[in-house]
């Protein structure tokens, strides 16, 4: 009983993703990418505190110059200052501009229906708005995933990719599903309504190799002939 009660609690409304229904990544998503610029906001800080100390000891190291101790003290405030504001360039941006993606964000899954082809959207973006239209007859595998601050956030992935962008040569997906909470059942979803559309699912690209036109076995003849035909011709 217990089992089927957390089941049921874990399972997504999967009624929300069906055919055509535009859905949106889930909000800890957006956390997760405010954590990640303060994250680097952090780092690149501290980063510069310690290539300071360490340059100071360096310069050190010459008994002109003064202690470590005295050129941290002089040099402390100024360059932790500068690189606060440095930082401060890119950081304050991003902290604006981190939303108004996050809220331009969206997917769909149309399954197929009538003359409608079956396909998987996206659209994402702020100044330049890139909108993906991925047909069922391309896709080649879709996989999830869940990177470490994605299990910090109880969210992942999944990745949509296509003839174009698998093999050796592949760059990555053709399509990025980001911040789901219930990704693997999104997945799950997919691949039924792939399934519906192209039995039976394959991740391999199913290729139509051009058939040879037939050759005529009496070219050569016809070749001899119309070079008599010349020759006769010069002649009169």
């Amino acid at each position: 009983m217990g089992k089927n009660e957390a089941e049921k609690v874990i399972r997504p409304p999967v009624q929300q993703i069906t055919s055509g229904t535009i859905f949106k990544p889930s909000k800890a998503y957006l956390q997760k990418m405010q954590f990640q610029n303060i994250l680097a906001f952090v780092f690149i800080v501290l980063l510069v505190f310690l290539s300071f100390i360490a340059v100071a000891y360096m310069a050190a190291s010459d008994p002109e110059n003064p202690s470590a101790a005295q050129i941290i003290q002089d040099y402390m405030v100024t360059v932790n200052l500068w690189s606060l504001i440095a930082n401060l360039l890119w950081f304050i941006p991003a902290l604006v501009l981190t939303p108004m993606y996050f809220n331009s964000i969206e997917y769909s899954v149309k399954a197929q229906s009538g003359d409608t082809m079956p396909e998987i959207y996206s659209k994402e973006g702020i100044i330049t708005i890139t909108r993906r239209h991925v047909p069922f007859r391309c896709i080649t595998n879709i996989s999830s995933k869940a990177g470490p601050f994605d299990r910090l956030f109880k969210i992942g992935s999944v990745h949509v990719e296509t003839a174009g962008y698998s093999g050796s040569n592949q760059k990555g997906p053709e399509t990025v599903l980001n911040g789901i909470v219930f990704y693997e059942e999104v997945r799950d979803f997919i691949l039924r309504e792939l399934r519906k559309y192209r039995e039976p699912y394959t991740t391999t690209t199913e290729v139509n190799q051009p058939t040879p036109e037939p050759t005529s076995n009496n070219s050569d003849e016809v070749l001899v002939t119309l070079r008599e035909i010349r020759d006769l011709l010069k002649t009169k």
